[in-house]
């Protein structure tokens, strides 16, 4: 009895403490959104003489009114992120999902090799291909359009790792097989029946996707030169740039916070099967 009493103690101990831990873990990570969000509140001139402050100040709706009000079109620059990422998050989201489905449900010669491949381009920063990429739209007259952030995008070997191995665990030979036999077709046994059932991992990679295109500057900032095409981290990159004098820090953590809000709303609406999409992902049984 003694013993058992001692093991349950043991336990509870190591639950507090793991409980302690990923309080500290969460605190440390949810600050720096804190005093994001408390820098926006703030003037430029308490920013550059003041120092650090963990008390709002009254320069919120100020900041806002000078950043949308600015020669920088904030507005448009929002609905131009929100238009390439939401496309890029679903179409790599989709075809990834349906060449996963492609390695998982078919066996045929060449299938082992094709996976390596696909996982072997994971390995090739993106920067090894960029100038290259960067002529080749230039040449096809493809700058200044959302073509070139979005296409090349779908083709997103994470996304198709992470798919694969979540139907590894959790899409059985069976129920394709069943499938077929029932009468449906291809597209129907994938569209019906197996994105259903991957609803958590898709949630997971949607909500990936979309902040990985919304946060991407690099790309968009060498083929984008139009003002009214601009995404969010360009317009970011220009208001930090500005002239010395004419500087305002409060304006860009404005400009931070808003762009973060979108981020926030979509991870809100799919984060109920964030942990179950990344934990079935992960294991194959």
């Amino acid at each position: 009895m003694s013993e058992m009493k001692q093991r349950g103690g043991g336990v509870k101990a190591r639950r507090a403490v793991c409980y302690i831990v990923l309080i500290l873990i969460s605190i440390f990570c949810l600050f720096w959104f804190y005093v994001l969000f408390i820098n926006a509140t703030r003037s430029n001139g308490e920013l550059q003489t003041a120092g650090f402050s963990a008390i709002p100040s009254t320069h919120l709706i100020e900041n806002f009114t000078n950043l949308f009000q600015g020669s920088i079109p904030v507005g448009r620059g929002m609905l131009n992120s929100f238009i390439v990422s939401t496309l890029t998050a679903v179409l790599s989201v989709y075809f990834s999902t349906m060449t996963a489905y492609a390695i998982h449900a078919y066996d045929f010669k060449g299938r082992k090799l094709i996976f390596t491949f696909i996982l072997a381009i994971m390995m090739i920063p993106t920067q090894v291909s960029t100038l290259g990429f960067v002529k080749m739209m230039e040449s096809w007259k493809l700058t200044n359009n959302y073509i070139p952030l979005i296409i090349p995008a779908i083709a997103a070997p994470v996304t198709f790792f992470f798919m694969k191995q979540y139907m590894d665990s959790n899409l059985p030979a069976s129920l394709i097989e069943a499938s077929r036999m029932d009468g449906a077709g291809e597209f129907m046994t994938f569209n019906r029946i197996c994105l259903p059932l991957m609803g958590p991992a898709v949630a997971v990679q949607l909500i990936f996707s979309f902040v990985s295109s919304w946060n991407n500057y690099f790309l968009p900032a060498l083929l984008i030169n139009d003002e009214k095409m601009k995404t969010l981290p360009i317009q970011i990159a220009q208001l930090r740039s500005a002239d010395f004098l004419k500087f305002d820090m409060g304006q860009v953590y404005a400009m931070i916070a808003f762009a973060i809000f979108p981020v926030i709303i979509v991870y809100l609406i799919l984060s109920k099967n964030i942990v179950g999409g990344v934990t079935a992902g992960g294991v194959k049984e």
